[in-house]
């Protein structure tokens, strides 16, 4: 355990997303490649461009449909956390942020049951209430969709009201075949949703360069032109270093021995079921905690519950945490840990990792998709190798968790070095992810994609 003393802020019980329980999916058809000149606009990995800054009196006079299906206060995944954390920081610049989402009604948007067709596949339903989210979109000069869910929904505004649609890629239906696991056929709807929307849009916004390079790997006929990189965000001031330790007692965590957190879902996508077996070889007297819920399916679910059942007997203190937990006790438990675990083995870019840094804790994670743009290896944390297109192979999976766990014991051991990179890290975050910058970012693009737009 780590402790730290940074004057405390009052925060209440929030309850937003985290980085914790969501969902999210994608479709691929190849026809002529384009040739990439690299990302045309925001935070260009490779040329360091910075977008131009848009008048002040054209930014007031724009007028913006978000379209997602995570709003506060009901958030389950990263998604969910980007959307709210954009719109609170869009609407000060825009003239009009209007916002639609699905499930419960919730103030600051217009909330769309996912009922119809009443009994049809969850994947169905997604499509009907698109429908009733493009209807329900007021007069607005662009219209920006997030996720699968809600790409449809984007592509049916733009033509009903005759305006550019923006996508923001989270993730991407063809690297996530597993979800085949929970939506059977669905997924093949997602996928086309996913692709037709993508192809038609004024501009895709990737939220890492390595996304970016899997959006035009997977839609080989979209322009490379249309396809910026805007990073996700974090808000520091309330992801910070947090002295309390009251919820870590409550769960039974030993405050006097090192402490290994992974916050996530129970998903293939998350790896968890790798931490579990990596913890197996972790030093004696190492903890982990778990906070991690929802399954997605009850495969998993098994699967998980086998291995965690597994690394009770070996004498590790496991502690695991099955319901979802208000963001200031993640922020505890976040602090207070050691390390923090991130074994994902597809991550477009990983918010649970801001948010670990911003609290200052060194970070053990995969080094893939957006992963090693956010962790600095050697810097704020230690990045493991993996390689998705060998994880049928149990030799390599073995290997992986084996090399995993030796860079958790390395920080374990070294406490002066993991608090380093905990410093490191949330400096990194102050300095590379601020939301103002990112929503001006995004703003940049909105005013790219109507000048595309207007030459269609």
């Amino acid at each position: 355990m780590k402790g730290r003393s940074p004057r405390p802020l009052d925060d209440g019980d929030e309850r937003l997303g985290w980085e914790a329980y969501g969902i999210a999916q994608a479709g691929a058809e190849s026809v002529r490649p384009h040739s990439d000149p690299g990302p045309p606009a925001v935070r260009s990995a490779t040329q360091g461009r910075q977008p131009s800054v848009v008048p002040y009196d054209q930014i007031m006079s724009l007028r913006l449909s978000i379209l997602t299906r995570e709003y506060p206060p009901f958030i389950y995944g990263g998604a969910g956390v980007h959307v709210g954390q954009l719109v609170t920081h869009l609407r000060p610049l825009l003239q009009s942020v209007d916002v639609q989402c699905m499930g419960e009604p919730r103030e600051g948007a217009t909330a769309h049951p996912e009922t119809f067709p009443d009994g049809a596949n969850a994947a169905l339903r997604v499509l009907g209430t698109d429908v009733a989210m493009a209807a329900a979109v007021p007069a607005v000069d662009v219209v920006h969709s997030h996720t699968w869910y809600t790409n449809l929904a984007g592509l049916l505004t733009g033509k009903l009201q005759t305006i550019p649609h923006v996508v923001t890629s989270h993730s991407l239906e063809p690297h996530r075949p597993w979800k085949r696991e929970q939506l059977g056929g669905g997924y093949d709807v997602s996928l086309w949703a996913e692709r037709t929307s993508f192809l038609d849009a004024a501009a895709v916004i990737a939220v890492s360069a390595g996304m970016r390079r899997d959006v035009l790997a997977s839609y080989t006929d979209l322009d490379p032109a249309k396809v910026h990189v805007v990073h996700n965000g974090i808000d520091t001031a309330e992801f910070r270093p947090d002295p309390q330790t009251s919820q870590l007692v409550e769960w039974g965590v030993d405050l006097d021995q090192p402490l290994v957190t992974f916050v996530g879902r129970i998903t293939r996508q998350k790896g968890l079921v790798h931490l579990v077996h990596a913890a197996e070889q972790f030093d004696p007297g190492t903890q982990l905690l778990l906070l991690a819920g929802a399954p997605d399916t009850p495969e998993i679910a098994s699967e998980f519950e086998t291995a965690f059942a597994e690394l009770q007997t070996t004498g590790t203190r496991v502690i695991w945490i099955q319901e979802m937990v208000p963001r200031a006790q993640v922020r505890q438990a976040l602090t207070q840990s050691t390390v923090f675990a991130c074994p994902s083995v597809y991550e477009p870019l990983g918010i649970v990792n801001l948010e670990a840094m911003a609290c200052q804790t060194a970070v053990v994670a995969s080094a893939v998709g957006g992963i090693p743009e956010v962790v600095a290896d050697g810097e704020t944390g230690v990045l493991v190798p993996y390689d998705p297109a060998q994880a049928t192979d149990p030799a390599y999976v073995k290997a992986f968790e084996a090399t995993f766990a030796a860079a958790v014991n390395d920080l374990v051991r070294d406490k002066a070095k993991a608090e380093a990179l905990g410093r490191a890290g949330r400096q990194r975050c102050i300095d590379h992810f601020d939301w103002a910058a990112i929503a001006q970012e995004t703003v940049a693009v909105y005013e790219q994609a109507i000048a595309e737009f207007a030459t269609r």
